[in-house]
């Protein structure tokens, strides 16, 4: 993929995917959710090569640093072209701490027998 100079940081979010689709990227600058600098920047915000973006995706608040803009875009392999993650491995914790006090179990285990039940509604209480 080819680099430009700048982009609209909501576009650039949806891009890199850091959100699902623009619109829901706009959004997440509209509530206050995406940061450039430790100030919220609104969706047309430019956003160019060597920037720190900060976005919140409570509980865990994840920090990327730009290394090139892409031209539209790109396929999950080669995101790690245009960001590097900064995220501390604290904050990736709380989302691995966060299901397992939940109480969410491993995708394909089956539904609880009565005996985990309990043994979860202990633990839970």
């Amino acid at each position: 993929m080819t680099a430009i100079k700048g982009e609209r940081i909501d576009k650039f979010l949806w891009h890199v995917r850091i959100y699902k689709s623009r619109s829901i990227a706009t959004e997440e600058c509209r509530k206050g959710r995406v940061m450039t600098g430790g100030v919220t920047v609104k969706p047309a915000h430019p956003v160019s090569e060597g920037a720190v973006i900060t976005v919140r995706k409570p509980p865990v608040t994840y920090t990327y640093s730009v290394t090139a803009i892409p031209k539209g875009r790109v396929g999950a392999p080669l995101v790690s072209s245009f960001i590097a993650d900064l995220t501390p491995q604290e904050e990736k914790d709380k989302l691995v701490a966060g299901k397992m006090a939940n109480g969410i179990r491993p995708r394909g285990s089956g539904r609880p027998t009565k005996r985990e039940r309990r043994e979860l509604e202990d633990f839970l209480e």
